[in-house]
């Protein structure tokens, strides 16, 4: 016996009941529609929030422990090693929350769209009553980005965005970086209090001491909480990429109408096939190749 929600879902999929007359035409594209941005106040503050706390973290880094030490060499090498990775996680973050992640055309559930499926007797499509759009399969409905997004695992406030199909990757890149470079900063941090103990305070940073031992618990604490979040967000992102299964799947329990994949072959459609080095490249659109995105169960 089916389920309430379930027997609404029946319903959902019978073309009849998709009233193509009560949708408007999908408006017409314009300049201001190629980059994606989503006019959210509260995921616009916490996107600038994002990058003022990584630029708080370069700037006592660099300011605070390394252009004082006297080993240039040690300097040298966090201090490329500390930018470049921090360049990559926000970079990654930009791509995250400026990519479609997905969207299904708003509007297009119409009469003239509908009859141009040549759906087949008996053939069932789904419609979003929210934004009037036919929906594909795994896809789900948005209600700050407004649109049903494929493939969407969750709405981030942090990149301002969706994490759909097409934003995936750089999402996990995002949380990847962010990770590494808070877990850098944590070392560096503990170097730099060892260090100090050992010296003179007044000759380890260019700040006054209690000055320097602010920043640099300020940085401990910022980096802590930042690895422990964006750590169990990337195993999350990775473990739900690997098992083909987004969050809101998960959430729902959904029945499973897709092919079962391979973890690789699953990797490979959200990060690019063949596997290469652009994996962990922001800059890098995934070529999806002979990775099959939708494969379903006959």
């Amino acid at each position: 016996m089916k389920s309430p929600a379930h027997r609404t879902r029946d319903i959902e999929r019978q073309a009849g009941y998709l009233k193509p007359e009560h949708c408007a035409p999908p408006p017409p594209r314009t300049g201001s529609d190629t980059m994606w941005f989503i006019r959210d106040g509260c995921g616009i503050v916490c996107g600038i929030i994002t990058w003022l706390l990584v630029f708080y973290a370069e700037f006592v880094v660099v300011f605070v422990m390394l252009l004082p030490a006297k080993n240039v060499a040690y300097s040298l090498f966090n201090g490329v090693l500390f930018n470049g990775l921090a360049f990559l996680a926000l970079a990654s973050h930009a791509r995250a929350m400026c990519t479609d992640p997905g969207a299904v055309p708003k509007g297009n559930a119409t009469k003239e769209f509908i009859e141009s499926l040549q759906l087949k007797p008996g053939q069932v499509v789904y419609k979003c009553p929210k934004c009037c759009s036919i929906k594909p399969d795994r896809a789900h409905h948005c209600s700050v980005c407004k649109r049903c997004i494929k493939k969407m695992d969750h709405h981030c406030p942090w990149v301002n965005n969706c994490v759909g199909e097409n934003n995936q990757k750089y999402f996990v890149l995002f949380t990847m970086y962010i990770a590494l470079i808070s877990l850098h900063a944590l070392l560096m941090v503990a170097f730099h209090f060892v260090f100090c103990f050992e010296e003179d305070w007044s000759k380890c940073s260019n700040f006054s001491p209690p000055a320097t031992v602010i920043l640099l618990i300020l940085l401990c604490f910022e980096g802590l909480l930042f690895l422990i979040f964006t750590a169990v967000m990337f195993g999350t992102q990775v473990h739900s990429i690997c098992t083909d299964e987004t969050g809101i799947e998960q959430l729902k329990k959904e029945e499973r109408r897709w092919a079962k994949k391979s973890k690789w072959m699953n990797m490979k459609v959200v990060f690019g096939h063949p596997f290469s080095i652009a994996w962990l490249s922001p800059f890098a659109t995934p070529d999806h190749g002979k990775a099959d995105v939708y494969q379903y169960i006959v």
